[in-house]
Order: C-alpha cells, then structure tokens, then sequence
C-alpha cells in the first residue's frame, strides 16, 4: 500500500527527493494493482476509486492495468481527466446534483449513482443536448439507511420503468455499497438481496434496459460482493493506500 503520510508531509523533512518518491508510489500503486487484477475473476472488472487522489497517482494504476476510474466529485475527475484523458474509461460513482449533470455527461461514460427519476430526466435531457447515450446504474440503498443516497428496495422496479422510457439512457445495472461495518460478512445479506433484484429486473425484459452489471463492495468487502455475483467492485485503498482521514474507518 501506498504510505499516505509521504504524500501528506513534507519531502524535505522526510528526506526523500521528489522523484524517488515519485518512483515508490508509481511501483507500490503497480504492484498492488497488479495483485488485484491477477485475483479477480475472469469478467469481473476493477472500478479504482480515486477520490482525493493525485492525478499522477492515478495515471499509475491506469499504467499498471487499471482500466476504468471512479470519481466522487466532477472537479477532481476534470483535473484527473486533464492527465490521464482517454486512456481509461470513467466511471461517476459519488452522489450526482442536478446542477453538475451538464458536465458529467460530458466527461463520463458511465454513472453509477441514479438514485431518481428527476436525476435520469436531467441526464436523459443533457445527453440529449450532446447526441450521447449515456449508461447508467441505479444505486440501491440496501441497507436502508436514511442518511444515505440510493433507492429503497421496494421502489427499484419503477423506478426502473420509468427510466426505461427515456431515450438517451440505458439502465445497465445496479450498484450499492450496503451499510458501514467493521465486519464485512455482515455486508453480505445486503449483496444478496440487490443481487436478487437485479435478476427480477433482468426478466423482465424491458426496452432500454439491458441489466448487465452489478457493482458491489469496496476494498473490505469486495471479495464477498463477488462470491454474491458482482462484476464490477470499486477499489480505492486496496490501490492507492489509506488517506489519513479514513484511519479507524471502514475502507473504500
């Protein structure tokens, strides 16, 4: 893992010149995305989660093998996008405002955190404005936890339905994160029951629709989201190593 503290502190009191740090991140975040890639099953896809992260530090993974990038917030992934551009695909995986959608159309191709019907007619409406189609998961709030972004169970399916009428979406999935744990297992009731939605919603055939992947579980969790049939997981600290705010705190 990458030591955050290195990245935090001051070179010079650490007494390590800036290109031989440069050199140690770029060869731990290579290894450990190497690690990671070499684990996951075949057609599982790796989903680095790069919120907070340098834009060089992500062009390493992208180096080492990392073919999609998520990002939390539109202005960090715009600096990101700035270095490592095309060479990945991007992933928006934090919670999407009405007002950023313009943009995040624009930069990415693919957004894992519709948890409305207002934010699929506002990304429907702008794709619309750029000749795009624009794939999409629908977060489900599995844990049903109140504080939290996502869509209840027991309101996916219209939620879904509703989506499938617009014309410059496609609902290609589901996503969740379940509820904060220091236990992963307990994580693991939560992938089932998405998982199972996501079945019922794949038979049900509907146009604009095509319920292809689930992304489920994060740097502590993430092995149990795929015994659970996720195809996407979305690492961060598992990559880049821990920042100092998430100490003590459940891994992305």
């Amino acid at each position: 893992m990458v030591n955050r503290s290195i990245l935090n502190g001051n070179l010079h009191d650490n007494a390590i010149d800036y290109k031989r740090w440069g050199n140690l991140v770029v060869n731990m975040i290579g290894h450990n995305v190497n690690q990671i890639l070499s684990e996951l099953p075949e057609g599982v896809q790796l989903v680095a989660a790069a919120k907070t992260k340098e834009p060089e530090e992500i062009l390493a993974a992208v180096g080492a093998g990392v073919k999609i990038v998520g990002e939390n917030y539109i202005q960090e992934a715009e600096r990101a996008y700035e270095v490592v551009g095309n060479k990945a695909k991007w992933h928006f995986i934090g919670h999407l405002q009405k007002n950023k959608v313009k943009k995040a159309v624009r930069l990415f191709d693919m957004i894992e955190t519709v948890d409305s019907i207002e934010i699929a007619r506002e990304i429907d409406k702008r794709c619309a404005q750029i000749s795009k189609i624009m794939p999409v998961l629908i977060e489900v709030n599995s844990g049903r936890e109140k504080q939290k972004s996502g869509v209840f169970p027991e309101g996916i399916e219209q939620l879904v339905r509703e989506m499938a009428t617009l014309p410059n979406i496609r609902v290609a999935g589901l996503m969740t994160m379940g509820p904060d744990s220091g236990n992963p297992e307990d994580l693991r009731p939560c992938f089932v029951a998405t998982r199972k939605i996501f079945e019922k919603m794949k038979k049900l055939n509907l146009p604009n629709v095509e319920m292809r992947y689930l992304s489920m579980g994060m740097t502590d969790s993430y092995k149990i989201a795929v015994e659970e049939g996720a195809n996407i997981v979305r690492l961060g600290t598992k990559l880049f190593g821990e920042r100092d705010d998430e100490k003590g705190r459940v891994s992305q």
